[in-house]
């Protein structure tokens, strides 16, 4: 895997990026200046991490740097006319990627290449209006950042954005950009993007190349986005993912089992809209037996664990105090994870893979983007319990796309309080028709 984005200042570090080199985690460093390249910014890209890049009126909690554009397209197509806010782990040339931790970014030199999906939004007409913020090396669902701060909710002014692409989703929200890059481990995409209102997919994994983006665990590491408006999806969709099939010959199912792992803010609305839902298109309900959605989630974190600590534990390692309490605890547990507990984990994953597959078999399961609404401001602490029991809840829904490696887009539903998601989770290269599904 392919990011092209650091040179370290000090031996040690460099060592551990060489080593990360050999793995196939980053490409060899290089140092482009962004002015020689003629791309557009609104400040040297090696100055320091904090504020970042942006003018007095951007919000640093959203944007690390920020033009009008900061990259201009290289193509004429279907994204023309649109903005894009890319997440703080896409390579883009001339800009250093900073993963959302004031050393790592301190540490980075501006990328010699443009990552393969960023390139292609430029291709197809876009331009980028900034790198967006990130929680620390997306290994977060929160949206809080203790660095930078934590993004603004515009649909819940006192709640969380949800993330880890928080950044880019509140930049959508916010109107600042029309299409959020992001990526989608463990809910990345699904989370912000129900906290917020937003339309959002998770794509097939390994349908869109993840060079040139910082991995966090590649077995579930996917490459998505967020839209204010369903025509906006489709169009990145197609811009992003040409060929695929538009439209769909499935079924439409539901489990109520699955349902009533959201809490009482959530699932009745998701309810209300399949019921609503089922006036214009068959939908169906299944047996799914939730006893074993905790012991999933164990093995899929595991797994994670171990490839995120096989990507960045060396350094890590060496730069502990730099990391936000919720993500050093992640860590420091991926860094306990043995091969015998991964071996375990896998024949777990394998068992899930196997079930989930013959319980769907080409249908679309319908399921809440997330297990509660975005939890308030104030009740949010870092690492804190209800930040931890919010994730444990909604990593039993989202763990479900990422086993198997299927698309997942999140639909707003009509809310009057605050904003709640419907996931729809297709078949294996379904992303456009899926996009296209008008289930709300």
């Amino acid at each position: 895997m392919r990011a092209d984005h650091l040179r370290i200042m000090d031996k040690e570090t460099d060592d551990d990026m060489q080593d990360l080199t050999r793995r196939g985690f980053l490409g060899a460093a290089g140092v482009s200046v962004a002015g020689a390249l003629g791309l557009a910014t609104t400040g040297s890209t090696t100055a320091a991490p904090r504020p970042g890049n942006v003018s007095p009126a951007i919000d640093p909690t959203v944007w690390r740097e920020h033009g009008t554009p900061l990259v201009a397209p290289t193509g004429h197509g279907l994204l023309a006319g649109k903005t894009v806010a890319v997440k703080d782990l896409y390579s883009i040339r001339g800009h250093r990627v900073g993963a959302g931790n004031t050393v790592w970014l301190s540490q980075s030199q501006p990328s010699a290449v443009t990552a393969p999906s960023v390139a292609a939004l430029l291709a197809a007409g876009a331009s980028i209006a900034g790198i967006s913020r990130t929680d620390e090396f997306a290994y977060s669902l929160a949206g809080t950042n203790g660095h930078y701060g934590t993004p603004p909710n515009p649909q819940a002014p006192d709640r969380i954005p949800g993330g880890s692409s928080s950044g880019s989703a509140s930049a959508v929200s916010l109107h600042e950009a029309t299409i959020g890059l992001g990526t989608d481990t463990g809910g990345s995409i699904r989370i912000p993007s129900s906290y917020q209102g937003l339309y959002g997919i998770r794509t097939t994994h390994g349908a869109i190349s993840t060079d040139g983006l910082l991995p966090l665990a590649p077995s579930f590491d996917t490459v998505g986005w967020m839209t204010r408006t369903r025509a906006d999806l489709v169009a990145t969709t197609a811009a992003l993912a040409p060929g695929l099939p538009a439209s769909l010959d499935v079924s439409l199912v539901y489990s109520d089992d699955i349902i009533n792992v959201a809490g009482p803010d959530v699932a009745p609305a998701v309810r209300a809209g399949i019921k609503r839902l089922r006036t214009r298109i068959p939908v169906r309900s299944i047996a799914f037996d939730i006893s074993v959605l905790p012991q999933w989630v164990k093995a899929f974190q595991t797994r994670q664990g171990w490839e995120a600590w096989q990507a960045h534990g060396r350094w890590i390692s060496r730069h502990w105090d730099s990391l936000n309490p919720d993500v050093r605890s992640r860590f420091e547990t991926a860094s306990k994870v043995t091969t015998s507990d991964l071996a375990a984990a896998d024949r777990v994953l394998a068992t899930a893979r196997d079930r989930i597959n013959r319980a769907l078999g080409d249908a679309v399961l319908l399921l809440p983007s997330a297990s509660s609404t975005a939890p308030t401001r104030a009740s949010a602490a870092i690492g804190g319990g209800v930040i931890e029991d919010t994730r444990a809840r909604t990593f039993q829904l989202t763990c479900l796309a990422g086993i198997v490696g299927r698309p997942a887009v999140s639909n707003p539903l009509p809310s009057a309080g605050p904003p709640v998601g419907l996931c729809a989770v297709g078949p294996r290269g379904s992303d456009l028709a899926l996009a296209a599904l008008p289930v709300v």
